[in-house]
Parts: C-alpha cells; structure tokens; sequence
C-alpha cells in the first residue's frame, strides 16, 4: 500500500484490495507441515515427561541417541531414558514445557532442531530455562532425536547435585568416622563441602587430629562444566570436573598430595552413586601418583544423618 493516499489510491477497485488482503492473509498462514510435526513431537515428549510415561519417552529417541548437556555425556536410548527416570524421581512433581524455535530440514529425512526448555521443581516455582540443539530423524511417521545438545541455565547448572546437600557419614571399618557437610553458597551457584575425618579412640594414626578438608563444586558456563576444588589440612590440593554417565557421578581430580607422600602429581576418579533413601557410595578408582598406578580404594557407603 502506498505511505500517503493519492487518488490513485482512493479509487482503487474494491475488488483489488480484496485480492491484496486475501493474499497476504494466506501467506502470512501458508503451511509448514515439516514444522507443525516437530512441534508435535516437541509436545509429545513434554507430555511423556510430565506423566512419567518412560515408554513414550523412550519413544522419543532413537537407539543410538546421543545427549551432551553441560559436562556429560550420554550414549543410547536405554541410558537416556534411565537418567531422565532418574531426575524425575527425584522431582516428582517437575514439569517441562518445550518451546521449538528452529527448524531445518537438513537432508530427508533429518531435521535440525533448536529451542528452550522451561523445566519447574514443582507448581509454583520459577522456571529454570536450557537452551537445546538437535537432530530429529524420521522413521516410519515418527521424528526421533538422534542427537541433542543441552546448555543449562547458570542458575540450575547444580540442580543434579542438590541431593548432596546435607550432612552424611560414613565408617572406614574400625579405624575412622567421616563426616562431610555440603550446603549452598553464594546464591545457589556454589555447593561448600567440609569434611571431617576423625580417628577412632585408641586408634594409632599417623594424624592424630583427624583430617579436615574443604570442598567448593561451582558451575564454569563458559566451558559447559561442574568444576570441584580441593584443600585439605595436610597441605594437599586438588581440582577436577563432574560427569554423569546416567547412574554415577564421576569427579575426576588431578592435583598435588601432602608433603608426607612421595610424588608432586596424584590423578584419581571418585565415583559418587546415589543409591536412594539417603544413601550413596564412593570409590577412588584409577588412583596413580607421579604416573605410578595404585591400586583402587575400598569402596565407601555414605548415610545421611541430617
């Protein structure tokens, strides 16, 4: 249409404006069936999610799936699915609202998908968003994800360690009693963790006084990560990162032991598996200084007392 009315513009036919108007309504409606499927199946999944309907979800990927979100890495529907299981029993009443912004169709039959995902702990919350890429694959009339790619919120980077908060406690057979206390810091964006090791009575031990450590877990947005620092009051320090392989975190630590050990350079693998009702397990594995390997620690089982 013309910026200012001309008598061309006054006199122009009825039956033209129509026309005009009918066709710019048109395309501004034209359909894309391509995108009306994917949010379909975007919807699908937010509902398999929201009524723990793992079957569907299941559904949803493909065999050979992949998932990245932050530090972690998952490969296989089986293993996906069990995770996501994982995290909804733990937030029984989260939902998930799945906004697909992005859609190409790469090559028949992929699909290049991206959006935001708005996840709640529970009615009421304020909703946390991640940011996703993906790859969505056509078999038979079904769009499955065979590859997502999930960048969480700075603020929920931690919610999958949020379990940890608390005090737990472990016996080391008849010689020691640990306690560690983890709590938030910082606004939520840190976990601080203070460990006490202490020596039974009558116990001989080269540390009398017991061992006392602190721990600072902190999400690195930039690289994706859960980073974990280290300090004891042996002098020793250490720093790593957490992966989640769909049933353990692994912390993987490298760093500089007491000046009692022989060595300048100690690498180790903490696994920490929850195992429910307020229980967890830790084991040192893949333990070596200065490139010497040692053998794996005894594996520890963890209570929470309060």
């Amino acid at each position: 249409m013309p910026r200012i009315l001309s008598p061309f513009a006054i006199c122009l036919p009825a039956f033209l404006v129509a026309t005009v108007a009918v066709t710019v309504r048109a395309e501004a409606v034209a359909p894309n069936p391509l995108r009306d499927q994917l949010e379909q199946a975007s919807a699908a999944y937010a509902k398999a999610f929201n009524t723990g309907d793992f079957t569907a979800m299941a559904d949803q990927w493909t065999p050979r799936a992949e998932l990245v979100e932050g530090g972690s890495r998952l490969e296989g529907r089986d293993t996906i699915v069990a995770s996501i299981k994982a995290w909804r029993t733990r937030h029984p009443e989260a939902t998930l609202e799945v906004e697909l912004r992005d859609v190409e169709l790469v090559a028949e039959p992929v699909a290049r998908v991206s959006g935001v995902m708005r996840f709640k702990k529970k009615p009421g919350d304020k909703a946390l968003e991640s940011r996703f890429t993906g790859l969505r694959v056509k078999e038979g009339t079904v769009w499955r994800i065979a590859e997502s790619r999930v960048t969480p919120a700075h603020a929920a980077a931690l919610d999958d360690l949020e379990w940890l908060v608390g005090t737990w406690q472990a016996e080391v057979a008849d010689r020691a009693t640990i306690e560690i206390t983890y709590e938030k810091a910082l606004g939520g964006y840190a976990i601080v963790g203070r460990t006490k090791i202490t020596p039974k009575p009558g116990k001989a031990s080269l540390l009398p006084n017991g061992i006392e450590a602190m721990e600072v877990i902190h999400a690195d947005r930039d690289a994706g990560l859960i980073r974990a620092w280290v300090f004891d009051s042996t002098g020793a320090r250490a720093e790593g990162f957490f992966e989640w392989d769909g049933t353990s975190f692994e912390k993987v630590m490298s760093g500089t032991p007491s000046d009692a050990v022989r060595g300048r350079v100690a690498h180790w693998v903490q696994m920490i598996s929850p195992t429910g009702e307020g229980r967890a397990t830790t084991h040192m594995i893949e333990r070596s200084i200065d490139g010497v390997a040692l053998p794996d620690a005894p594996p520890m089982h963890f209570k929470k007392i309060r």
